[in-house]
């Protein structure tokens, strides 16, 4: 048990990057340095790690399209970039923006300050040698950096897996690529996902290629990849999976054109999200990564204290049932003078502890703080320009959008079956009131709470009650709903009944 200490007052700080370099230096660092945490998990953290854009790591077997989903994104060719159906992108490559387009080799890389890749070094020439930066201006790159890896295959000649586990450990979302058309999970990519597995809050998962097979085939596709993940990923939560084609070419089997929209779609504002979150990722890493500290000083402490000495430099040459750390951590123990160990001090891990309870809540209001202040982060240029706006814009003229571009009033199609429903209710004066427009709409079977909002927006002037263009207004809403669309939050202009429109003018005046 550790003294009883006074609450200290959290350290200020000027931004988040600012305020997790300083606590990690601080606080963090001191605990990993005495026990020898960089050993056995993971290097030191350096100033870029800090400052760093939000990174998006792409995994996949050769020829899934790692490479042309890259070149889809930003919509511009990369230095490095080999595209083929055989094995081709045999190198990491960090594609990351620039003023000059160029490349910067491995070994040139690891030791420049302003990269966050100083500690790849520890992988040796073998890896530096598949290793480089491929710089250029481009708008995507602005807001984040994207790493290119090469195909899964057996037989390399440095710690394929390793490297994989060290950008992980970095990056901001982890995307496993599958071919639709030839799915295949091999020993080798299944090693690599699980070799993933303290990371699947970064994980997302693209079944790509999937214009090329049938509507039936990609059901069962996806089916056969959600069982092997299922094997391979053991948490209890489904992986999101985006189905499609990334790539801008014509659709080989338009079938699911709709679909591939939207998941593309749902995986853009995905990827777009990243540097409004980036801040908030990188205090949760530190906060893992302290936890495990922890864990790192209670082991090794433990193993000085407890061992007796014959035992302390050969303890894991056989394993030991009752100790459960992976086999990793029992190969790295071997052959360690136990004695040499550092013993607990409870002044380093009070003041990790005092981190995490105080400090850590401060950063946290700090980060709402600067989300605030700067909404508008997201990622822009490249293929996000395409669908943000215009008639290609996801969504568009579909739904509560349908005719936001035609002259006559949409609603005014139907209006003429709406209107001999309205004129069963009884109106009075021209309108009917809510409890008799409420038996006609409760037939949808929409739950109230939709009802309510439907309401809302046909009662275009506030009075309680519907006139005919009103109650066609309801009903086209209410149609929209049943048709698996959103409503909208305020009702669109488009949609303004045409005897509304001077009164809605009148109001925005």
């Amino acid at each position: 048990m550790f003294r009883k200490t006074l609450k200290k007052d959290p350290e200020l700080f000027q931004n988040v990057s600012d305020g997790l370099r300083r606590l990690y230096r601080t606080k963090l660092f001191p605990l990993e340095d005495t026990y020898r945490f960089h050993d056995f998990h993971s290097p030191a953290l350096e100033d870029a790690d800090f400052d760093n854009k939000p990174m998006v790591l792409l995994v996949g077997q050769y020829s899934t399209g790692k490479t042309t989903f890259i070149r889809h994104l930003m919509e511009q060719d990369f230095p490095g970039m080999r595209i083929g159906p055989e094995p081709t992108t045999d190198s990491f490559i960090a594609v990351m923006h620039g003023e000059q387009e160029g490349v910067v080799p491995g070994n040139a890389l690891v030791v420049d300050p302003k990269k966050p890749f100083r500690k790849l070094n520890a992988f040796g020439n073998a890896f530096l040698n598949r290793f480089m930066c491929a710089q250029m201006p481009n708008p995507v790159l602005e807001s984040i950096s994207i790493i290119d890896t090469p195909g899964i295959l057996s037989g390399r000649s440095y710690d394929f897996a390793a490297v994989l586990e060290w950008f992980a450990e970095r990056v901001d979302r982890i995307i496993l690529l599958f071919d639709a058309h030839k799915l295949d999970i091999s020993d080798e990519f299944s090693e690599v996902i699980r070799a993933l597995k303290n990371h699947e809050d970064k994980m997302r998962v693209v079944l790509n290629k999937a214009d090329q097979i049938s509507t039936q085939q990609l059901m069962r596709v996806y089916g056969a990849l959600m069982w092997s993940l299922g094997k391979i990923i053991n948490t209890p939560e489904v992986v999101r999976v985006y189905i499609g084609s990334f790539w801008a070419q014509p659709l080989l089997v338009p079938d699911n054109r709709k679909l591939f929209e939207a998941e593309e779609q749902d995986l853009f504002l995905d990827i777009q999200s990243l540097p409004r979150n980036a801040a908030l990722r990188k205090l949760n890493d530190l906060i893992k990564r302290a936890r495990l500290a922890k864990v790192q000083a209670y082991i090794i402490s433990s193993l000085k204290k407890e061992m007796p000495s014959p035992l302390k430099t050969n303890l894991f040459l056989s394993p030991i049932p009752v100790f459960s750390q992976p086999p990793s951590f029992q190969e790295l123990l071997n052959g360690q003078d136990f004695s040499k160990f550092a013993s607990l001090k409870p002044k380093l891990l009070e003041s990790v502890e005092d981190m995490l309870a105080n400090d850590i809540a401060h950063l946290m209001a700090l980060v709402r703080q600067e989300e605030a202040a700067m909404p508008s982060q997201t990622v822009k240029g490249g293929a996000f320009e395409g669908t943000m706006t215009g008639p290609f814009g996801h969504g568009y003229g579909e739904g509560a959008s349908e005719g936001i571009d035609e002259l006559e009033w949409v609603v005014g199609r139907d209006k003429p079956t709406y209107d001999e429903i309205f004129y069963t209710l009884s109106p009075i004066n021209g309108k009917v009131s809510g409890a008799s427009a409420k038996k006609e709409m409760v037939k949808s079977k929409l739950p109230n709470s939709v009802l309510g909002k439907i309401w809302k927006l046909a009662d275009v002037d506030h009075d309680g009650y519907l006139d005919d263009e009103e109650f066609a207004l309801a009903n086209h809403l209410i149609k929209v709903k049943l048709e698996g669309h959103e409503l909208p939050q305020t009702l669109p202009d488009h949609l303004v009944p045409p005897s509304k429109r001077f009164l809605m003018r009148h109001e925005e005046v």
